[in-house]
């Protein structure tokens, strides 16, 4: 049976998406793309995929996915003034792909519920080359029904598409992988700084890190990046803030203790007050350079 599904997001995850959803579609679907900046629609096309900067073209669509933003813009979307859950198809399926707070899934699941429309939460990890790969993790939260509703289409975009449990878990699961991550970058940004000032050869040492015993997925992607002083590849510390923001509402509300996460998190605001926010993780490192007088980086030759 034909379905119309709509995306709203085109950055740089969501323009891959949509080409995946509809290609991988074999025409049995109908995949609009939305986005308000035209510089986003231009040039997505394909067969099945139309890409339109007019969100009224949303309206009647059986399945809706948002790769947005954050929760703020999730929940305008939904459920402001125009919010297009008033405009789907009755029984519609919400599949959204930003990450956002998992008190924000949560009550956005109940909001929906209420207008008879299903609610998945379901960020991904893997960064926009994984977008481009369709080897996205999916981590979803909601109902074991409407997980296997969403299943096949997001299949499409990934490689591991999980169940973690009811609505808000794939939140959940995500706020946990970011902070690990974090965690990671913040202690790369607190001890290259003190090696290097002990007098230990960056790129050397970047050899050590990014091979050895402490190696990580961070260490691998930003390690090679600050020896050349490249700190605007990734996404941006400011926006990025949301995630330890959600671990600590977690923690707060459930009376968790995470002394490590409120580390880096103070790192990670070190960063911000220092003016580094449209930078991105990597640049955690720089006020530690400032405060010890070292430059992490490969000498010119």
């Amino acid at each position: 049976m034909s379905r119309r599904i709509a995306l709203m997001g085109l950055g740089q995850m969501g323009r891959p998406i949509a080409r995946h959803l509809a290609a991988k579609g074999e025409g049995a679907d109908t995949v609009v793309a939305i986005d308000s900046d035209p510089a986003r629609v231009a040039g997505l096309d394909g067969p099945g995929l139309i890409a339109t900067t007019d969100r009224e073209a949303a309206a009647g669509a059986d399945v809706l996915i948002l790769c947005l933003p954050d929760g703020d813009v999730v929940e305008a979307v939904l459920l402001g003034p125009d919010g297009l859950a008033a405009r789907l198809a009755p029984g519609a399926l919400v599949i959204d792909l930003s990450t956002i707070a998992h008190a924000t899934a949560v009550s956005l699941g109940r909001a929906l519920a209420g207008r008879g429309l299903r609610f998945l939460d379901a960020p991904v990890s893997g960064a926009p080359a994984g977008a481009e790969a369709a080897t996205l993790t999916v981590m979803c939260g909601g109902t074991p029904e409407d997980f296997a509703a969403a299943e096949p289409l997001l299949a499409r975009i990934g490689t591991q598409v999980l169940h973690m449990g009811p609505l808000g878990s794939g939140q959940l699961t995500k706020t946990v992988n970011n902070v690990i991550y974090d965690i990671n970058i913040a202690a790369l940004a607190e001890v290259l700084p003190m090696a290097v000032a002990m007098g230990l050869d960056p790129a050397r040492l970047a050899t050590v890190v990014t091979t050895g015993t402490s190696r990580s997925y961070a260490s691998q992607y930003f390690v090679p990046r600050i020896l050349q002083g490249a700190f605007d590849e990734g996404y941006p510390l400011a926006k990025a803030y949301k995630d330890l923001v959600s671990a600590a509402a977690v923690g707060a509300e459930g009376g968790f203790p995470l002394p490590v996460t409120a580390a880096a998190t103070a790192t990670y605001q070190m960063a911000l007050r220092h003016g580094h926010g449209a930078r991105d993780k990597g640049a955690m490192i720089l006020p530690f350079e400032a405060m010890l007088g070292v430059a992490v980086r490969t000498p010119p030759e």
